[in-house]
Parts: C-alpha cells; sequence; structure tokens
C-alpha cells in the first residue's frame, strides 16, 4: 500500500495521532486516569486530548467506570485519580497506597489551611499523598428578589434568622425549601450547617476516634450529649419547610427555587446550575447559616471537590506525574473551578469567583470553614436515615442515642 492510500485508510486524525505517537520512534507510555464526578466526566476527557495532543511521549486514558475497591485490591489501581477526598479515599491514604508527592512544586503551591482538610480524614508518616485541586464551599442559598420584596436583609445571627424565617412565613412565603424524601440533601445542608456552625467538627471526631467503643451516656462528647443542641436547632428549622418536604426530593428543591416558591433553600453550588435549567435570569446568592448570636461564629461548609493523587502501585509515576502537572498548571486548574464554582486551592490563587458564590469568598479566604460533620460518619452507619427522621419529626435524643450506639459497636468490630 502506498503511503497516500494508508492515509486515506486511516483517515486524517488517525493518520496524524499514529504519526505523532511515532514522532520519537518509541511507543507512547500509557496511563490510566480515573476522574468519576458525572458532571466533569467530558470535561476532563477533553482535558486528558488536550494534554495527548501536546506531547508524542505519553498517552492518558480516561476511566470514569472502574471500581476502585477492586482495582487496589487486585493491585491494578488507576496510575492517577482526580475524585473527591472523603472518608473511604482517606482509608487508602492510611493503608500507605498512596505515593508521596511531596518533592513536586505543585505540593508547596497548596494552601496549608486546605492541606489541613486532607489530613482531617487521613494522614501517612512522611508523605503528602494528596493535592486538593478544588474546593466547593456551600451554605445557604437565597433568592435575592425575595428577600427584596419582603426588605429582608441577610441575618448575621440566630435570633436574626428566626426573626427573618417568621417574617417570611407570616408573609404567606415558604422560608425554606425542604427535599427531606432525599436523605443526603438533609445531612449536607441542614444538619451540617447548624452543626457546624455551633461546634468544632474537627476536635469533636477527633474525640469520638479516641473514646471509640466507650461513646455513650457518660463519655465527655457524643452524639447526643454535643450534637444534641445545634440538631434541636436543626428542626427548629425544619419546621419553616414547605409542608409537603418530606416527599420532596433534590429535583423538586431545585424546580422549586426555579420558580421562586421560597425564600432559601440549603443546598451545595452543584444546585445553581440545574436552577438555571429553569430559570437562567434568577438572581440568587448564598450566606452562612448564623447559629450563635455573635455574627463572628459564621463560617462555611467545604468539603474537597476534587483532589489529586497517585498510587504506591502505579507502574508509570513518572508518567502520572506529569499529567499531575499539567493539571495544576494555574490556567488549568483555574478554569475547571470556574467552570464548576469551586475555590481554588492554591497560595496564589486570586481569581474572581462567580457571582452567585462571591459571598462565600471572604469566609474561605480567612479560613472561615469547616468540612462537613456527616462526612466523617463510616457509611457502615445509616446516619443519613437517622437524620433524615429527625427532619420529619422523630425525637432527637434517642436517635443520636441510636447513632452514638452504632459508633460504639463498629468500633468494636474495627
Amino acid at each position: 500500500m502506498s503511503r497516500r492510500s494508508f492515509l486515506s485508510a486511516m483517515g486524517g486524525a488517525g493518520a496524524a495521532a499514529a504519526l505523532s505517537g511515532c514522532s520519537t520512534g518509541k511507543p507512547r507510555t500509557e496511563i490510566t486516569f480515573h476522574q468519576s464526578k458525572p458532571e466533569a466526566i467530558g470535561y476532563f476527557k477533553d482535558l486528558a486530548g488536550r494534554f495527548n495532543a501536546s506531547q508524542s511521549r505519553i498517552r492518558v486514558i480516561h476511566d470514569s467506570t472502574s471500581s476502585l475497591a477492586g482495582a487496589f485490591v487486585r493491585g491494578n489501581p488507576p496510575d492517577i485519580a482526580a475524585l473527591n477526598y472523603n472518608l473511604e479515599m482517606g482509608r487508602f491514604m492510611e493503608r500507605g497506597a498512596l505515593s508521596d508527592l511531596s518533592d513536586l512544586p505543585e505540593a508547596s503551591a497548596i494552601r496549608d489551611d486546605v492541606k489541613q482538610l486532607a489530613d482531617q480524614y487521613a494522614t501517612y508518616a512522611g508523605r503528602t499523598s494528596v493535592l486538593p485541586y478544588s474546593v466547593t464551599a456551600a451554605s445557604v442559598i437565597y433568592n435575592k428578589a425575595v428577600f427584596a420584596h419582603h426588605s429582608l436583609e441577610i441575618p448575621e445571627t440566630w435570633s436574626d434568622m428566626i426573626q427573618l424565617c417568621e417574617t417570611l412565613a407570616d408573609a404567606g412565603t415558604t422560608p425554606i425549601y425542604g427535599t427531606y424524601r432525599d436523605p443526603w440533601t438533609v445531612t449536607q445542608g441542614l444538619f451540617d450547617y447548624t452543626v457546624g456552625g455551633m461546634v468544632d467538627v474537627q476536635a469533636f471526631y477527633r474525640h469520638m476516634h479516641d473514646l471509640g467503643t466507650a461513646v455513650g451516656p457518660e463519655s465527655p462528647v457524643s452524639f447526643e450529649k454535643t450534637l444534641g443542641e445545634p440538631v434541636t436547632r436543626m428542626t427548629r428549622l425544619a419546621a419553616f419547610s414547605n409542608a409537603n418536604a418530606r416527599s420532596r426530593g433534590y429535583g423538586d428543591g431545585n424546580t422549586a427555587m426555579a420558580k421562586g416558591k421560597a425564600a432559601m433553600i440549603m443546598q451545595g453550588p452543584w444546585a445553581f446550575g440545574e436552577i438555571a435549567k429553569t430559570n437562567p435570569s434568577l438572581d440568587l446568592g448564598t450566606f452562612p447559616l448564623p447559629m450563635t448570636d455573635d455574627p463572628a461564629d459564621r463560617k462555611i461548609r467545604v468539603n474537597i471537590d476534587l483532589s489529586l493523587w497517585i498510587p504506591e502501585d502505579s507502574r508509570q509515576q513518572e508518567a502520572a506525574r506529569e499529567f499531575l502537572s499539567f493539571l495544576m498548571k494555574p490556567e488549568i486548574q483555574d478554569a475547571y473551578n470556574r467552570e464548576f464554582l469551586g475555590f481554588g486551592t492554591r497560595n496564589d490563587d486570586d481569581q474572581k469567583p462567580d457571582p452567585r458564590i462571591a459571598q462565600m469568598r471572604g469566609y474561605y479566604d480567612d479560613s472561615r470553614f469547616y468540612m462537613g460533620a456527616s462526612q466523617f460518619i463510616p457509611r457502615m452507619i445509616p446516619a443519613e436515615n437517622y437524620i433524615q427522621s429527625i427532619a420529619v419529626g422523630a425525637p432527637v435524643d434517642p436517635t443520636l442515642r441510636a447513632l452514638d450506639q452504632d459508633w460504639a459497636r463498629l468500633a468494636l468490630r474495627q
């Protein structure tokens, strides 16, 4: 076959790729990149393609479907991943399954307070195994037009918040749209906001882990004893929800907000895009839920939206590191955070946030934030169901007592 026939048979794009891969005389090093955040799969697939086209030594294969736990068990994990960093991922860290990235210049560029967020889940002595890539900040989402119509100011204290809700209810406007059919919306919203606004979440779970099997009625801290007051206040706020909250889910809440059926909703920035599908011109803002009568106590809830890590068992660590450095370039990382309404993790990040989350920027810059309390409870404990039941009327103390008992039993098994 002539060269012209060969190119014609392959097609222009395929031929270009083939020639690019052979330009160095060596086959490309292939690495598997695991990224499964649903709304970002296409985004990162395109990024991997850009990286592949920018050089001829490494080929990134984007994987969004494999089982991570199974891959680690088989000794065949992905070479690099960009995933939400949580309690479950922390278990891989504490077992030494993630490689040390501390020598990379990108590691020293991460904000110290953001590094500490990752350390709250787990650490491994002598290693920096996770590089936070994006932080999602969440607080109360409110409809600015509804607030303006009722001449309402953003509440700064718990008393302000209750008065605001009473004013709205008296005027026939639903203060808070509840979506309690989906348990996760209660835990990441009402529960996390109320607990984080009153309790030092990190210190609480440090004590709980130290106590282990001793958690119970006589322990110095417990879910019942320490979280009783904020969860009771959670029920006070839940009473200002729509009457059908127990039968409404996440999608219902976004639609209701888009149609102006409530003043506030307890959701993260991921809801903005869904709300905009129905009403793209709706003017929304955010504010931290005040849980005390001291305005200085206000904080926002954060989580590590994405983190980068490379397993110890990766057979292509150098190639994976090169792709990691590409992802951490400011123009690449900042573009992701603009697209997905995240906050940056580097010391030099000063990009202007989207107007819908701009009111949280000052809190983030001043480290006035906490990790969601729900995110530190192992999934073997049905905490979401307990919290959901409280939101729809179950008694606070007995339900939190059951959560304490589950914690102690799990500690015994482990």
